[in-house]
């Protein structure tokens, strides 16, 4: 008996020593994932077997998730996390959530550092974005990070399992940022490399029109895009794609060439076709004249289309032979049909210009055929400058009247102040200048040029003038029966300094002065008082005394004057 009961009944040492082992294992296992066998299923509760002489319970729908579906049996083999050996009641404290949290941060670290993909689903959305399960662990889904276009309703991509890139990871925070754009971005990158790889300049392909914009057309070439820039689309111009290319339409394009280092790929349409630049030169020879449509009106011109494909530019300059500073706009009209002249054609760089005002009179030719140098015009005053004025005449064109062309006599500056804008005023056609488009016109022709009315007017000459006004230097008089006027200065009003004062006279007052210089060419003409008397002077002297006679100066002057009134 004492053998038996020392087998069934262990004494205290032995009790205390299978105890502390087996606290010993629970301390070793607590806090770790260890793996159990399911024993039981009761309603929604799995009964574990983890050892140690114990059992746990877990709700089943911790088995259960994202993508997780598979029923749970007894006899399966299953790991859980060991929070407690033993509750008060007896059981095993387990969770098969931590425990898979527990190993999908272990793989997610893993794949985090190696910057592999991992497998996740899209169970929820949140504010910014959404969640996703990596078989076990929670990570955040950036709205950005969905996909490589912003993408409208994620429904269709929920609760699909799918691979995902991990941007960030915070163990300590339990943070983990996901992407899915990035797999797909890589995604795209390698099958653009095998596409791209395929493809050569030069290649004609088929391909569907995907998208349109102001610029040209993305066309699908089959996983690839390519872009049909609106300047290949056509040999015309085309304001917009959409003129030559609708959404789903099935086009032949032609590859012009390929970026190998960004995939990019530039398509053409006209490309296909004959280029209507060919022989260009000998179809518009220049001077020749033809019909053709505005297209385009820009600042600087118009562009005319002279047959499909073919455009050439009329220069603001070459609009209107009057109309220097006016918007092209103002003279021609977009789908206008207009008639142009061919100026220049350069085939290498694509480009003829063109002549409009070459296709009407030249005004300037008409107002010189019309009115001949010498005929007299009328027109409103245009403008007022420092050198002239200008004068609006038939044709739409402006003479110029020169300062020096308003007045015989006067200074233009002071002339031109009598007139203003809007006068109409006559004037004398002087000279037209057809390739310069200048037309010269005089005021002060039309009143006839005093000096060559002047007729036999010579230098020594005695004449008669008229004061017109008196000046602190001089005199400004009118020779009479003419309508020439000199100024006599100060000191030719008189022989004595002491009478060479302007305020002797008074305006209206008829004096008698020498000519001392006549010049009908240089148009100048001076006269002098002074002159006149010393001249007189030395007459009497030569007719009425001599050196040795004793006779004053005087005597002989009066005895001059007497013998004159006698003759009278």
């Amino acid at each position: 008996m004492s053998s038996v009961s020392s087998a069934y009944q262990p004494s205290h040492e032995d009790f205390a020593a299978l105890l502390e082992e087996s606290f010993g294992r629970s301390e070793a296992q607590e806090g770790s994932v260890i793996k159990g066998t399911v024993v039981a299923i009761e309603k929604d509760v799995a009964v574990i077997d983890i050892g140690l002489k114990t059992e746990g319970r877990v709700a089943l729908k911790e088995f259960n998730g994202p993508g997780r579906d598979q029923p749970l049996a007894v006899g399966d083999e299953v790991e859980v996390y060991l929070e407690r050996i033993e509750n008060a009641l007896g059981e095993a404290v387990i969770s098969r959530d931590k425990a898979r949290r527990e190993e999908s941060w272990i793989k997610l670290e893993r794949a985090f550092e190696n910057n592999e993909k991992v497998q996740g689903v899209i169970f929820n959305q949140v504010k910014g974005g959404y969640t996703v399960d990596l078989d076990g662990a929670v990570a955040f889904l950036p709205r950005s990070q969905v996909d490589i276009r912003p993408v409208r309703d994620v429904t269709p991509l929920m609760g699909v399992p799918q691979p995902f890139q991990i941007l960030k990871m915070d163990r300590r925070r339990g943070n983990i940022v996901v992407s899915r754009r990035t797999v797909l971005e890589e995604t795209r990158a390698e099958a653009r490399s095998e596409l791209v790889a395929n493809l050569e300049e030069g290649q004609v392909i088929e391909g569907v029109v995907k998208n349109i914009t102001e610029y040209g057309a993305f066309v699908d070439l089959g996983g690839i895009d390519g872009l049909l820039h609106v300047t290949d689309m056509a040999w015309r111009r085309v304001n917009h794609p959409s003129e030559v290319v609708t959404i789903g339409q099935n086009v032949q394009v032609k590859i012009i060439k390929i970026n190998h280092e960004t995939h990019r790929i530039s398509l053409g349409i006209k490309q296909l076709l004959a280029d209507p630049w060919e022989g260009i030169a000998q179809r518009y020879p220049v001077e020749s004249r033809l019909t053709g449509r505005v297209t385009n009106i820009t600042d600087y011109g118009a562009f005319v289309e002279l047959e499909p494909g073919i455009e050439g530019l009329i220069h603001v300059s070459e609009m209107s032979w009057t109309k220097k500073n006016v918007h092209p706009g103002k003279i021609v009209s977009t789908s206008q049909e207009v008639d142009v002249q061919i100026l220049e054609v350069d085939p290498v760089k694509r480009r003829i210009s063109l002549g409009l005002k070459q296709t009407l009179q030249n005004p300037w030719e008409a107002f010189a055929e019309a009115h001949p140098v010498g005929s007299e015009v009328e027109g409103e005053v245009k403008n007022k400058t420092e050198f002239g004025l200008f004068i609006g005449l038939d044709g739409e064109v402006d003479g110029m009247v020169h300062l020096s062309d308003l007045d015989w006599n006067r200074p233009g500056e002071q002339v031109i102040e009598e007139f203003k804008k809007g006068d109409v005023v006559r004037a004398q056609v002087l000279d037209v200048d057809v390739d310069k488009e200048r037309i010269s016109l005089g005021i002060k022709q039309l009143a006839g040029d005093p000096f060559v009315d002047a007729g036999e007017l010579r230098r020594g000459q005695v004449v008669t003038c008229e004061v017109l006004e008196v000046k602190d230097g001089g005199l400004e008089v009118k020779i009479a029966d003419s309508d020439l006027t000199s100024f006599i200065k100060r000191a030719e009003l008189a022989r004595d300094r002491a009478d060479q004062r302007p305020e002797r006279f008074a305006a209206g007052e008829k004096v008698d002065a020498r000519v001392v210089q006549f010049d009908r060419k240089a148009r100048r003409i001076q006269l002098s008082i002074k002159a006149l008397e010393v001249a007189e002077e030395k007459e009497a002297i030569a007719n009425y005394g001599s050196s040795d006679s004793g006779a004053s100066l005087g005597d002989i002057l009066g005895a001059a004057l007497r013998r004159a009134n006698e003759k009278k």
